[in-house]
């Protein structure tokens, strides 16, 4: 008897969603994507939290297994499928457990910076919150401090992805969909925050090339978003992918 087929609930618009969606493409994992529309609201209700008691995307439906949270997700999913390469989430337990502690630090620094700014400063209205300028600039400096310490702890020297491994790990995939929703506040803004930053602009561009070309079809969504955006603003934003 066929397993059912494995179901990802996302919306292309959440830097995690894209993040699992792209490891999934990457390596081949077939699986249906249920579309679950934050704008909409879709997220919130009866329906969903079935799926997710806690109402946030993403989250899968494996069989009768149900499990949320990206990262746990992406766990799962590099050791449970067969035919993921060890480098995604490696079985050697000290590299397993470098990838950890950033995957814990992103939740409390990275993020917290990057989606309170994004929030504060142009999503605000779309989920009928009223951006706070305060809350922006706390947010703006937390997140220009994460880079400085991903640069200065795990992209010393020449390297080319973190802690300084030849391929990607989850850890990798995770930070990098977190930065590349900087694209939504615009050009100008995003520059400032990212222009000086040239190893993580570098470890970003490695990035791309090794999930390309499904990082590029994941954020389809999202530049469109920028440019509607751009638009309402009176400003041109050429796509950076």
């Amino acid at each position: 008897m066929a397993m059912p087929l494995l179901k990802v609930y996302a919306d292309r618009l959440s830097q995690p969603s894209r993040a699992l969606i792209i490891f999934c493409r990457v390596n081949q994992i077939d699986f249906e994507e249920v579309a679950v529309d934050l704008l909409k609201a879709q997220h919130l209700t009866s329906e969903f939290k079935k799926i997710n008691p806690m109402g946030q995307v993403p989250a899968i439906v494996d069989g009768r297994f149900k499990l949320f949270e990206s990262h746990a997700i992406l766990r799962y999913l590099a050791t449970v499928f067969p035919g993921v390469p060890d480098h995604w989430y490696p079985t050697d337990l000290f590299t397993r457990a470098k990838i950890e502690s950033i995957l814990d630090w992103h939740h409390s620094n990275l993020r917290r910076g990057a989606a309170t700014f994004v929030l504060h400063t142009v999503l605000g209205p779309s989920f009928g919150i009223t951006p706070n300028p305060e809350s922006a600039k706390e947010a703006e400096k937390l997140l220009v401090r994460s880079l400085k310490t991903i640069e200065s702890e795990w992209l010393k020297g020449d390297a080319k992805f973190l802690h300084g491994n030849p391929q990607p790990s989850i850890v990798d995939l995770s930070l990098v969909c977190e930065i590349t929703q900087l694209e939504l506040v615009g050009d100008e803004r995003r520059d400032r925050i990212l222009g000086p930053r040239e190893k993580i602009l570098a470890w970003m561009g490695n990035m791309k090339k090794a999930t390309s070309p499904h990082f590029e079809d994941a954020h389809e969504l999202m530049f469109k978003v920028k440019a509607r955006l751009s638009s309402a603003a009176g400003v041109k934003t050429p796509s950076k992918l």
